[in-house]
């Protein structure tokens, strides 16, 4: 794909990207801000308890647990938020990007809910339901009024 200033965009009746895409695109910088950080998290803390590669947890060590734990279920299912927040943000950007703020800010506080070493704290980001559901919501509304335009 090329890409078009936004001058171009606007002047041709047929847009290939929303002019208020950028926003989706800074979401998806966020994000990648957050999975660094968690990352980052987990492997200081691999040195701290002392849990070498290949071992995912510790027999010894629940906080470790913990940290990795709130690295790896991010990461399960960040895949199919980056999808929905793809197809919501074509046609939706300022609304899905909104959407996408909150669900990774929740990550944030899912995993300092973990880190504390109390995992039931991690529901302190369950917030973020209301992203993820939102931009789901959002990729079938995508979807349907795609389908009936086409039809």
């Amino acid at each position: 794909m090329q890409y078009v200033p936004t001058q171009n965009i606007q002047a041709q009746s047929n847009q290939l990207i929303h002019p208020h895409f950028g926003y989706v695109i800074l979401v998806f910088i966020y994000s990648w801000v957050m999975l660094a950080y968690l990352g980052l998290k987990v492997g200081l803390a691999r040195k701290k308890y002392n849990v070498k590669y290949p071992n995912m947890y510790s027999d010894k060590d629940p906080l470790f647990n913990c940290i990795q734990r709130a690295h790896q279920s991010t990461v399960e299912i960040y895949p199919q938020w980056l999808i929905f927040q793809l197809i919501a943000g074509v046609v939706y950007p300022i609304t899905a990007s909104l959407l996408g703020i909150i669900w990774v800010t929740s990550r944030f506080t899912y995993a300092w809910g973990y880190y504390s070493g109390v995992p039931e704290k991690r529901m302190n980001g369950s917030y973020g339901y209301i992203g993820l559901l939102g931009v789901i919501f959002l990729s079938i509304v995508v979807a349907v009024k795609t389908l009936i335009s086409s039809g």
